[in-house]
């Protein structure tokens, strides 16, 4: 296949909408929600009953303001409040395909329809075609980042190869056995194989097959896509979304940009005050996906990005954001997996001999290297730690024992010296 023909096309009509087709889109699928989420999910009834927000008088997009934000760590209590995961649904668990569970600890559910997630246009305008063969190398085990990619390559006639985070010899002889054509996963992965073939002597070019890759779940530099495209000779391009609301935006071959998904309304926010903000000013993603089944309405992602509504000469019309330039709070996504600092405390209350901790991110050679640096005068458990940190995070750090007081007064729970250039 030429590069041409995976450069080329637009998947979706409503990609092209112009701005008036776009804004009437929007305001039919906002009502459509908000009126149905408002019937049958208790926690949006609340919500709205709370502010005073009358979902007849919605007749315009700024009206969208007056419904409260909705922050992610919220969803950790609020599923626990009772069935439907708290109300946050509009049907019964068991009417459901699958419930996945995301670090926090927070349930994902997914409802039966096609795409649930919606990423098909997504994997087509960064490059994907019918006949690919194409290595998912997200975790298939209780979070939805292996699965909620396979039903997409599907659609588009592609093969795939379920992989998951496993053995890297393993993941570079099924590349070359099966000729892969497509690869999915973080971009740090991505780099980790490429430095791993090159110690087993392989010529990325000749001896793999890959032409295009769709990488997400880290902050990607330009640096790095340089550095893989010129590796391998691969189109790489890059999507974003959380596994509460799925596909929010996507590249394509321009690389201009994330053009938001058709699937979701997005604003951008101050971070503290929550008013919109004009576009081209930084502040907080805030998403409200067009499901009925988990209507997550004004979500907070707690990213950093602004959003670009310059014509793209790809033709596709959609509102773009920005690069994601930072986070709002204390929370990291480290490997494609957020870590929460409440999280970590839960683990490391268990162990007395600790008496402060910090997390450490850093990116050698653009690849996540996690440091858990605890502080105890004698600890002889590392093992055990080590164990309960991957089995409840999904993460498996490097442990270094400090002596007491070795950590700064006000250090931060979690340390990013992670560098992008």
């Amino acid at each position: 296949m030429t590069r041409k023909d995976r450069t080329e096309g637009i998947y979706s009509r409503r990609e092209v909408l112009d701005e008036s087709e776009r804004k009437q889109y929007y305001l039919i699928q906002l009502k459509e929600l908000l009126s149905y989420g408002y019937r049958y999910s208790e926690d949006v009834k609340k919500r709205f009953d709370r502010a005073q927000f009358n979902v007849e008088k919605f007749k315009q997009l700024s009206d969208l303001k007056h419904i409260p934000i909705l922050k992610k760590k919220e969803l950790i209590f609020l599923q626990s409040m009772g069935p439907r995961l708290g109300g946050l649904l509009t049907k019964d668990i068991g009417e459901l395909k699958r419930i996945f569970l995301s670090p926090g600890p927070i349930f994902d559910p997914e409802d039966r329809h096609d795409d649930y997630w919606g990423y098909t246009e997504a994997f087509y305008s960064i490059g994907f075609r019918p006949g690919d063969v194409v290595q998912v190398t997200f975790n298939y085990h209780l979070s939805p980042a292996g699965l909620m990619f396979e039903e997409p390559l599907r659609n588009l006639n592609c093969a795939v190869m379920p992989a998951g985070p496993s053995n890297v010899a393993t993941q570079l002889d099924v590349m070359q056995k099966l000729r892969v054509s497509g690869y999915v996963g973080t971009p740090s992965y991505l780099m980790h194989l490429a430095q791993k073939a090159e110690e087993k002597r392989l010529n990325l070019r000749k001896d793999l097959f890959l032409e295009v890759a769709f990488v997400t779940g880290e902050k990607f530099s330009e640096k790095m896509r340089s550095q893989l495209e010129k590796m391998f000779d691969m189109v790489i391009r890059q999507g974003y979304g959380t596994a509460d609301v799925g596909c929010i935006g996507y590249e394509c071959f321009q690389k201009n940009g994330l053009h938001i998904s058709n699937r979701v309304y997005v604003e951008i926010c101050d971070p503290d005050t929550g008013i919109p903000l004009k576009d081209g000013e930084v502040g907080e993603i805030i998403v409200t996906a067009f499901n009925k089944t988990y209507p997550l309405i004004r979500l907070a992602t707690g990213d950093l990005s602004f959003i670009e509504r310059a014509p793209c000469t790809c033709g596709r019309t959609s509102p773009r954001l920005g690069n994601i330039v930072g986070r709002v709070d204390t929370t990291a996504r480290i490997k494609g997996i957020f870590v929460y600092p409440h999280q970590v405390e839960q683990i490391l209350s268990k162990y007395e001999e600790i008496k402060r901790w910090q997390i450490e991110v850093t990116n050698p050679g653009g690849v996540d290297e996690l440091t858990l640096c605890v502080e105890a005068s004698t600890f002889k458990r590392e093992d055990e730690l080590l164990h309960t940190f991957r089995e409840k995070i999904k993460l498996r750090p490097t442990l270094k024992v400090l002596a007491p007081g070795s950590l700064p007064v006000n250090s931060k729970p979690i340390e990013d010296k992670r560098i992008w250039d």
